[in-house]
């Protein structure tokens, strides 16, 4: 199984990003699929996750109404929008998979990207 992420650089304030996500060595549309975060000095942190059949998203908290993931299941590929960028988004993005309902803890899931850089500029 691989994951590659992509996408990232360094954007102004309150600009925007869109990061992919491309799956391949799985059986794409039935893995739950998130993107995590970690910033300089922190724990990796949930972003946001789509289901598998329902297709069904969650949100933490900080990013609720500036992201949006979603997933084309024909391409094996899952993205995230990121809009309204702010200072505190800087980090690392991974994304991740998992064959069942999936969480929002990194020990929840089975397989990671390599992750992508997203700096954000004040």
């Amino acid at each position: 199984v691989q994951l590659q992420a992509y996408g990232g650089g360094l954007v102004q304030t309150g600009g925007s990003l869109r990061l992919t996500c491309a799956a391949s060595g799985l059986t794409f549309s039935r893995y739950t699929m998130s993107w995590f975060r970690q910033a300089p000095g922190k724990e990796r942190e949930f972003v946001a996750r789509i289901k598998d059949g329902s297709f069904s998203t969650y949100y933490a908290d900080s990013v609720k109404g500036r992201f949006t993931i979603s997933r084309e299941n024909a391409k094996n590929t899952v993205y995230l929008q990121m809009n309204s960028l702010k200072p505190e988004d800087t980090a690392v993005y991974y994304c991740a998979a998992v064959l069942t309902a999936g969480g929002y803890m990194r020990n929840d899931y089975s397989y990671w990207g390599q992750g992508t850089q997203v700096t954000v500029s004040s």
